[in-house]
C-alpha cells in the first residue's frame, strides 16, 4: 500500500475545493481556510482519511467481495476505467443505469443479453439473420458494451461503492443506501460528507486530483487481492500436505497389512509342509 504523502496530494491540486459561496456547511470540520474566495482543503485531514479508506478497501478486496467504481464525468472516466480495470474491478463512466443496484436482476439479464449475441457470432446463428437483423442486433451490443460491458463480470452486488463527486453521482448514492452498500468517495467542499461512510475530502475535478487519490486506493486493494492469493494458495498447500499425508499413512498401512499376509501365508505352508511330511513318516 502506498504511503500517503501531503507533499504529493498538494502538488496534484487536491487541496483546491469550490468556491466559498457554493460551500456546504457540513464541511467545515475538512476546509483549512479561505483563499481568493475558493475553499482550501486540510490535507492533513485528506492524508488521514484516504489511510482509512484504503485499509477498509484493502480488507473487503481480501474478503473476495467486489468494489464498484462509479464517475460519469469526464475528466474522471478515463482514469477511473484505467486503474479499476488494472485490479479487475467492475466501474460505471457512462450514464449511470437505474436500478443498478435496487434491481439488480434486471441489469444481469441484459448482461446475459449480451452475452448470448456474442454466442450467435460463435456458433453462426448471426449469420443466418438477415443484414437488417444483424444490423439491429449489432447496434443492441454496442449500446450493451457501452452501458455495462465493465460489469459483466459482477454476478452479484459489490461489497462497497467507491465514488468520484457523490453530487453527481446522487442516483447511485442513494440506491447503495437502500441496500446499505458501505459508500467511499471522494468529497469536494460543494457536498454533503453525511451521505458516505468513509470520505475522502479532497478536489474531485481535477483530472491529476482524481489519479493521485485513485493511485493510492487502487494500490491498497491489489495489496488486498495479493493476500487473498497467498492465502488461498496456502490453504491449498495445506490441503496437499495434508492428503500427502493420508496417502503415505494409508500406503504405509497397506504394505503392512500384504506383510502381514504375506507372513501368515508362509506360516500356513510351512505348517501344511510339516503335516505332510508327519503323515508320509
Amino acid at each position: 500500500m502506498e504511503k500517503v504523502e501531503v507533499k504529493e496530494l498538494l502538488e496534484a491540486g487536491v487541496h483546491f475545493g469550490h468556491l466559498t459561496r457554493k460551500w456546504d456547511p457540513n464541511m467545515a470540520p475538512y476546509i483549512y481556510m479561505e483563499r481568493n474566495g475558493i475553499h482550501i482543503i486540510n490535507l492533513y485531514k485528506t492524508a488521514a482519511k484516504i489511510e482509512e479508506t484504503s485499509e477498509a478497501l484493502k480488507k473487503i478486496a481480501a474478503s473476495g467481495k467486489k468494489i464498484l467504481f462509479v464517475a460519469t464525468k469526464k475528466q474522471a472516466k478515463d482514469i477511473v476505467a484505467e486503474k479499476a480495470g488494472a485490479v479487475t474491478m467492475p466501474y460505471i463512466t457512462e450514464r449511470w443505469p437505474g436500478g443498478m443496484l435496487t434491481n439488480f436482476v434486471t441489469i444481469r439479464k441484459a448482461v446475459k443479453k449480451m452475452a448470448s449475441i456474442d454466442r450467435m457470432k460463435k456458433d453462426g446463428t448471426f449469420l443466418t439473420l438477415s443484414k437488417k437483423e444483424r444490423l439491429q442486433v449489432d447496434r443492441l451490443r454496442a449500446k450493451l458494451e457501452k452501458n455495462l460491458g465493465s460489469i459483466s463480470d459482477m454476478t452479484r452486488l459489490p461489497g462497497a461503492l467507491f465514488v468520484v463527486d457523490i453530487k453527481r453521482e446522487h442516483i447511485a448514492i442513494r440506491e447503495a443506501q437502500k441496500l446499505n452498500i458501505p459508500i467511499f468517495a471522494m468529497v469536494d467542499t460543494n457536498s454533503d460528507p453525511r451521505q458516505v461512510e468513509y470520505v475522502i475530502p479532497a478536489n474531485d475535478d481535477a483530472s491529476k486530483s482524481i489519479d493521485k487519490v485513485l493511485s493510492i486506493v487502487t494500490s491498497a486493494i491489489a495489496d488486498g487481492l495479493s493476500e487473498r492469493k497467498s492465502d488461498k494458495t496456502e490453504k491449498e498447500g495445506k490441503e496437499d500436505k495434508v492428503e500427502k499425508t493420508d496417502k503415505v499413512e494409508k500406503t504405509e498401512k497397506t504394505e503392512k497389512v500384504d506383510k502381514t499376509e504375506n507372513v501368515e501365508k508362509t506360516e500356513t505352508k510351512a505348517a501344511t509342509k510339516k503335516v505332510a511330511a508327519d503323515e508320509e513318516e
